[in-house]
């Protein structure tokens, strides 16, 4: 009897190994392609289509450098700030959230990446299934082979969505603060990614106090060490060029993602939004020592 179990067992692992090979989506191709939609947009227009509405969204493709460095910044400190280290998987903080979900008795921290994230969108559903996030594990790692670091940051900002059938940088830009997306402030790139956790809760055409106090914190940490990561890391190498006949030493040249050759925020003064920024300037001022604490709200999941 259990070698039968046993059997019917290894049958079903096989099955399911097969199928998510025949499957498995084609990630190399996102190296130069553009996708037209995600899953999770598709997902979306079924509950409009379901629910008797317009099954309309906004999804605006643009490049990578014509997204706002601050909104990258904000990005990488609000949702992944080791996306540069990992290799698609953050095994830290993955560690983490199975000890505070083991802690709650419920699913509800998944400890996910930026890449893991973006093989969610654009493949999954938002499910805690644990055959789902094997699933999203070895997209991720996938996603992590065949295309840069900077072309994973440049996919997922342009696909996540920032509220109400809002998806990608220069959507939302438009939306709430009708400017492109290069041209965000410090405060409005906060603000957008701020309410990536749960957009449509912390919706930036209305923010609630869990908005705002995140737009806080993750200025904060932005004046702090943003800058520098993000430079740092998309900073390239070159060989170093030959030394002048009068000098002893060479000095490495580097190409600096010409977005990012603009001088940083500094601690003491955050440009002033723009007039049809939506941000007031005299409440979200962020402070530039510690992380402001959490608002006296419940917890939104």
């Amino acid at each position: 009897m259990l070698r039968r179990l046993f059997l019917i067992l290894v049958i079903a692992i096989l099955l399911f190994a097969g199928y998510e090979w025949v499957t498995f989506p084609d990630v190399a191709s996102l190296a130069t392609k553009t996708p037209s939609t995600t899953a999770f947009m598709e997902r979306r227009k079924a509950e409009l289509r379901a629910a008797g509405k317009s099954d309309a969204i906004d999804y605006r493709w643009v490049p990578y450098d014509r997204i706002s460095p601050y909104l990258r910044r904000a990005v990488l400190v609000a949702e992944d700030d080791t996306f540069f280290e990992h290799g698609g998987v953050d095994m830290n903080a993955v560690e983490e959230a199975i000890r505070k979900d083991w802690a709650r008795g419920k699913l509800t921290h998944g400890g996910s990446t930026i890449t893991q994230q973006l093989a969610k969108n654009l493949y999954l559903s938002p499910s805690r299934n644990p055959l789902r996030k094997v699933e999203e594990y070895f997209i991720a790692r996938s996603l992590e082979n065949h295309l840069t670091k900077k072309r994973i940051l440049e996919l997922y900002l342009n696909v996540v969505e920032m509220g109400e059938r809002v998806y990608g940088a220069e959507a939302a830009s438009q939306t709430y603060f009708q400017v492109p997306a290069s041209a965000l402030s410090p405060p409005q790139a906060a603000l957008l990614a701020s309410c990536l956790p749960n957009p449509r809760l912390m919706n930036p055409a209305a923010p609630n106090k869990r908005l705002r106090w995140r737009q806080h914190m993750v200025l904060s940490r932005m004046k702090r060490w943003g800058y520098l990561f993000e430079k740092e890391v998309l900073t390239e190498k070159k060989p170093a060029p030959a030394a002048p006949a009068t000098e002893t030493t060479t000095e490495t040249t580097a190409t600096v993602d010409t977005a990012l050759q603009q001088t940083p925020p500094t601690d003491t003064a955050t440009p002033a939004p723009t007039a049809t920024d939506t941000v007031p300037t005299s409440t979200d001022t962020a402070p530039t020592t510690t992380d402001p604490a959490p608002p006296p709200t419940k917890t939104e999941t």
